[in-house]
């Protein structure tokens, strides 16, 4: 398929710039492959399309407040630094994103609180790419990520045109999040209440844990209308075993297993044995799925909706079929549904 293929007109004011009221309260719309039919729900009536034996596999990434503000030594110049990855910890080394890119080189030092916190400059990585080493004294880490987590601002997606508030550390992480690592939030997972979990326990139903560490790569714009010329950026992910074996056991048991969020997806179908079942691993990913694409673990899949031409989007027709699933979306344009990180969510049957 094309890029050209997932074009589709988005009205700008049906973008999400504040999450709903009650995270179980977003809009949920129901699509089921086999019959084409589409229903429209809330997002709590989730528990009723699963039942005893069924899985979903969670992704319990959290994110860190990667976005600094911060002024660049002599000048006084403001400056933007987005932490993308953590490189070095003993040496403090970050991949990081900085605005505005051309006042920024090597050997430049940055300065962040009232001093508080020190980088230099050491390398150009891309036009706004550099690699930093924040100066920290000793072995110090603790008060590094103390430092970190107080200067830092929640990465709210650039699209979200307002500045973070205190209400955004809790509402743009999942309730699943543990392992930090995540530069963004794997949204579908934000609709997921304590309530709604015990609802889903009292069913029988099952929740486990992948790990994969959100990167600003899942984001990045297609530029090559030639989709297998697209090169994902690879993110770090881990399957426990006994995720595997849970998951397993559901196949086995023709149970549902239904992957919350394309991030979930994506690592269940990167690990994946030659007889079609999940393996335990950690390692990296640079999986990118699209139409067409035989899934070997996931048979249902909980996600939000996605921008036009994004690979998010791609995955998301991949799973539900092209042709129903950009049906989906016209209906979802049509209803006003809310889309992207804060807006409302799709469960494909």
């Amino acid at each position: 398929m094309k890029l050209s293929d997932f074009k589709f007109t988005l009205p700008p004011d049906l973008l999400a710039m504040y999450p709903a009221p009650n995270r179980d309260e977003s809009r949920m719309m129901v699509v089921h492959r086999a019959t084409g039919n589409i229903e429209h729900r809330i997002f709590k009536d989730i528990v009723e399309y699963f039942n005893e034996g069924d899985i979903l596999v969670v992704n319990n990434t959290k994110v860190f407040p990667a976005r600094l503000y911060g002024n660049k030594e002599k000048t006084g110049a403001k400056i933007e630094v987005f932490l993308l990855r953590e490189l070095n910890r003993e040496m403090h080394l970050w991949d990081v994103l900085v605005d505005p890119a051309r006042k920024i080189r090597v050997g430049n030092k940055l300065y962040f609180g009232n001093g508080d916190l020190v980088a230099e400059v050491i390398d150009n990585t891309t036009s706004r790419g550099r690699t930093i080493r924040f100066l920290v004294d000793g072995n110090n880490d603790e008060w590094f990520y103390k430092t970190i987590d107080a200067l830092g601002e929640t990465p709210l997606p650039k699209y979200i045109k307002r500045k973070a508030e205190p209400a955004d550390r809790e509402r743009y992480q999942t309730i699943f999040a543990e392992h930090v690592g995540a530069v963004a939030a794997p949204t579908a997972g934000l609709h997921f209440t304590r309530q709604v979990i015990k609802r889903l326990e009292l069913k029988g139903v099952g929740l486990t844990p992948i790990t994969l560490h959100v990167g600003l790569g899942t984001f990045r714009a297609v530029d090559v209308e030639d989709l297998t010329k697209h090169k994902m950026d690879s993110e770090n992910f881990f399957i426990p075993a006994r995720t595997a074996e849970l998951v397993n056991r559901a196949l086995d048991n023709k149970k549902r297993v239904c992957a919350i969020g394309t991030t979930s997806m994506r690592a269940i179908e990167s690990a994946v044995t030659a007889s079609g079942r999940l393996k335990p691993f950690e390692g990296w990913t640079d999986k990118f799925i699209f139409p067409p694409y035989d899934f070997k673990i996931g048979n249902a899949m909980l996600t939000n909706f996605h921008m036009p031409e994004s690979t998010l989007l791609m995955m998301t027709a991949a799973f539900g079929g092209y042709d129903l699933i950009l049906k989906a979306y016209k209906i979802a344009v049509k209803e006003r549904y809310r889309f992207y990180s804060y807006g409302d969510c799709m469960l494909i049957l």
